[in-house]
Order: structure tokens, then C-alpha cells, then sequence
């Protein structure tokens, strides 16, 4: 196996090709190739190794992600980034994801463009309805989205759930409207089409399920839905996109507007906020559902209208979820 190896010797990068074998019950490392001392040169010596072409392309993928990941990063080091409470290494790591997304998917062919989005869909899809308990497995919902192929042994709702997320997801790529009422509902009426009939926000008590707070009362869910719109806009300037997705999503859950639902429809919108403001859409992940609802449940006591250190540990969480998903998915 090869892979570049990076050095820092006096706070100055250098990098290397190195390659790994296993002798006998020893894996043995050694450096092959010197790639300079600038990420961008070390780009085009890559390629130029015809002696170790074989070991490089069999490792591209990783090699690839790495050289991709660390060019930039060290042009998002030059931006002057305004230091965030939320953010802190994860900061320059979501600017660098923001700028290959610009540079890169933004200026794909449209064929190219669409092959990635439906790839994200359907990724998003299986992974987002899976948080929720739906069994249908990725290949299942691959089949399913990709080749209309119906899973035999689930049922319809399950089926519908991964069906109407995707398509929803997709109509969210054209959608220019911005946050309010209309649109989060008409969200969630999407998300439940041949699932659940009741649709709008709720007017009666419910409690959630493992949660360790009290959701709002249903004679109280419009008025706190009004206040959720309206501290999103009055910090949507202030805030950075990721911080003030992770905080929404946060406050939207805490109310739990809708009788079903609410995880998918908040998750929807943490993407539409985060495409709305320029940055790539993200995946929380089916693995990840533990230390997502605690991330979540870190910040229960904070009351709607605030922002508090608090939510650093969401927020954290949320940065580790992007920066994961994007660069699996979108390069």
C-alpha cells in the first residue's frame, strides 16, 4: 500500500510517497519518493512516478482525498477566517470543504452534477429514514432509487419514507424560498405523502420518545414556531451556516411541531439552510445516532431564544458529520 506521508520539521511541511508491506508477521514502512515542500507541487509529482504507477493506482481514492483535503485546507489558512466560539480547527475545515465545493461540484457538467447529487440522495435518504428505525438497507434503497426495484421483505411505509425523502431532497436543490412556516410545513407534507395524514403542527400533547426535556405544548407549538423564525432570521448574519443549522435544528426538535416526523423534516432543514447560505448539504449518519441524540440532548436545558456555550458539543458533532460525508460523497 502507498500513501503520502507528511512531515513538519520546524513548522514547514514536507511531503513524501510511502509505501507499506508486510513482511512476514512485520509490516515494514519505507519513503519511495520526495514530493517538495508545497502541497501543489506535490500534485504533479505524483502523477509523474511511473515506477510505483501500479502501487499509486491502486491506492488513488486515498491518495486523492488526501492531496484534495490538504490543498485545501492550506487555501482556506489564507482566508482571514473570523475565530468562531463554536468552531475551532473544525473552522478551517469546513471554509476548505466550502471552497472544493465552489471550485469543484459547482463547475462539473450538468450529467457529472447529477450523477453526485443522486449518489448524496440516496445516501441521505437511506441514512436520515434510518435514524428513524426504517430497515431498508443501502443497497436495498439503491435498488429501490436507482433501478425502481421494490425491497420484498419491508413495508410500504418504509418504502414511501425512502421514496418521498429523496424526491424531497431533490426539489429542495431548486427551491429559492427562504425559512418560514409555509415552507417547513410544506416540507413535512412531502416527507409524509402515503405515511401519516396528519399533517400541519400539532395542537395536542405528545412526549418523545427517550427525550430528556418536555416538548412544547400543542397549543403553544405556533407561537413557538414563530419565535424559532424569528430568531433565525435576527442571527442568520451573525451566525456562521453550520452554527446556525446545528442551532435551529436543536430548537426545532425541542418543539417537536408535528405529530411525525420532526427528526426528517429537521434534518431536511439543516440541509436547505446549509445550501441556502453556499455550503454543501451533509449526512448524520445511521452509525452515528447515539452521539447524535446526545449531542442533541447536551443542549435540551437551553431555552428557544438563546445561544449558549452549550451548544458547542452539537455544533462539534455536526462539523464531524459534514467534513465526513462531504468529502466521501462529493469528491
Amino acid at each position: 500500500m502507498v500513501y503520502i506521508y507528511k512531515k513538519i520539521i520546524s513548522g514547514k511541511p514536507y511531503y513524501y510517497l510511502r509505501i507499506s508491506k508486510r513482511n512476514g508477521k512485520q509490516v515494514v514502512t519505507k519513503d519511495i519518493a520526495y514530493l517538495g515542500g508545497d502541497i501543489k507541487e506535490a500534485r504533479g509529482k505524483i502523477m509523474n512516478l511511473p515506477r510505483y504507477n501500479e502501487e499509486i493506482r491502486k491506492s488513488y481514492r486515498k491518495i486523492n482525498l488526501f492531496l484534495e483535503t490538504e490543498y485545501y485546507l492550506h487555501k482556506a489558512e489564507k482566508l482571514k477566517l473570523k475565530q468562531n466560539e463554536f468552531l475551532d480547527e473544525q473552522l478551517t475545515q469546513i471554509e476548505a470543504i466550502k471552497l472544493h465545493y465552489l471550485e469543484n461540484f459547482e463547475r462539473e457538467d450538468l450529467q457529472s452534477k447529477k450523477e453526485i447529487i443522486k449518489s448524496f440522495a440516496i445516501n441521505f435518504a437511506y441514512n436520515t429514514t434510518s435514524i428513524e428505525g426504517n430497515t431498508i438497507t443501502l443497497k436495498q434503497a439503491q435498488n429501490l432509487l436507482e433501478e425502481g426495484k421494490t425491497p420484498k421483505d419491508k413495508t410500504l411505509r418504509e418504502i414511501y419514507d425512502v421514496q418521498n425523502t429523496e424526491a424531497t431532497f431533490i426539489e429542495l436543490l431548486t427551491n429559492k424560498q427562504k425559512i418560514s412556516q409555509k415552507l417547513i410545513k410544506t416540507i413535512h407534507e412531502k416527507l409524509m405523502v402515503n405515511i401519516d395524514k396528519r399533517i400541519g403542527y400539532r395542537i395536542k400533547d405528545i412526549r418523545v420518545f427517550q427525550s430528556h426535556f418536555d416538548s412544547t405544548p400543542g397549543s403553544y407549538v405556533r407561537a413557538d414556531m414563530d419565535m424559532l423564525i424569528d430568531w433565525y432570521k435576527n442571527n442568520e448574519k451573525e451566525l456562521h451556516p453550520l452554527v446556525l443549522a446545528s442551532l435551529f435544528h436543536h430548537k426545532f426538535e425541542k418543539i417537536h411541531p408535528f405529530s411525525d416526523g420532526n427528526g426528517r423534516t429537521g434534518r431536511m432543514m439543516v440541509n436547505f439552510i446549509l445550501m441556502d447560505k453556499g455550503y454543501p448539504p451533509m449526512i448524520i449518519y445511521k452509525k452515528d445516532r447515539s452521539m447524535y441524540l446526545d449531542a442533541l440532548a447536551s443542549a435540551d436545558k437551553i431555552n428557544i431564544n438563546k445561544i449558549d456555550k452549550k451548544y458547542k458539543e452539537l455544533v462539534e458533532f455536526m462539523s464531524g458529520e459534514m467534513i465526513s460525508s462531504y468529502w466521501s460523497l462529493f469528491l
